[in-house]
């Protein structure tokens, strides 16, 4: 193997240390772990244990521990599934394409989908069944409030994580949008960090 291969394959790996500083825990612990089967690993040549991040993903998600967007980036599983989409909805092109291209890069495995009215998103929410719709408020056509209810109240929409994005800064709005069942909302301007986190937490809870 090359020097470059070999950094690539160490950089994709973890040792039972690096393991244990992602969990929290004793180096020991994590070697507990691999010992009775409940973390997959496998042994180098010279006895020190190493674990994929899918592994250490998986291991991480059924133990309720959050998963770091660090492990996140280097999986390869975790965001193959078809239902693994997000759709963006904000009439402002700019923005629409600022959050497109960061989730993009964020989360290369994941289909980014992008609708610039109502009329386009209502359509392409029951085409595409989008896993997370990050939604404007203040749309043309069809307005943000009319596009939740809808989503919330057609169960062949396949039920999508609905993330509100506006501008709008008021206690009314914020209580409508609660009582629609929307668990995240954010004012503008959005920390793009903050939102892939979010959406990240999202796809855990399901992948």
């Amino acid at each position: 193997m090359s020097e470059e291969g070999a950094k690539s394959e160490k950089a994709t790996l973890y040792s039972a240390l690096e393991v244990s500083k992602v969990c929290g825990v004793v180096n020991q612990t994590v070697i507990n772990w691999i010992r009775a089967g409940s973390l997959k690993a496998f042994q180098t040549p010279g006895g020190q244990y190493r674990v994929t991040p899918d592994d250490l993903a998986s291991f991480m998600k059924k133990r309720n521990m959050n998963v770091p967007d660090s492990v996140l980036e280097k999986c390869t599983e975790f965001f193959k599934s078809e239902e693994q989409s997000v759709l963006i909805v904000d009439d402002d092109e700019g923005f629409n394409s600022v959050i497109s291209k960061f989730l993009g890069k964020k989360f290369p495995q994941m289909k980014i989908h992008q609708a610039f009215d109502g009329f386009d998103a209502g359509m392409k929410i029951a085409a595409l069944r989008p896993r997370c719709i990050v939604l404007d408020l203040d749309l043309p056509g069809i307005n943000g409030f009319d596009l939740c209810n809808r989503v919330k109240s057609e169960q062949n929409l396949g039920n999508p994580d609905i993330i509100v994005v506006t501008a709008y800064d008021d206690a009314e709005t914020e209580k409508r949008i609660t009582q629609l069942g929307v668990q995240y909302f954010f004012h503008k301007p959005l920390s793009l960090l903050t939102l892939s986190d979010v959406i990240a937490t999202l796809f855990r809870k399901t992948a």
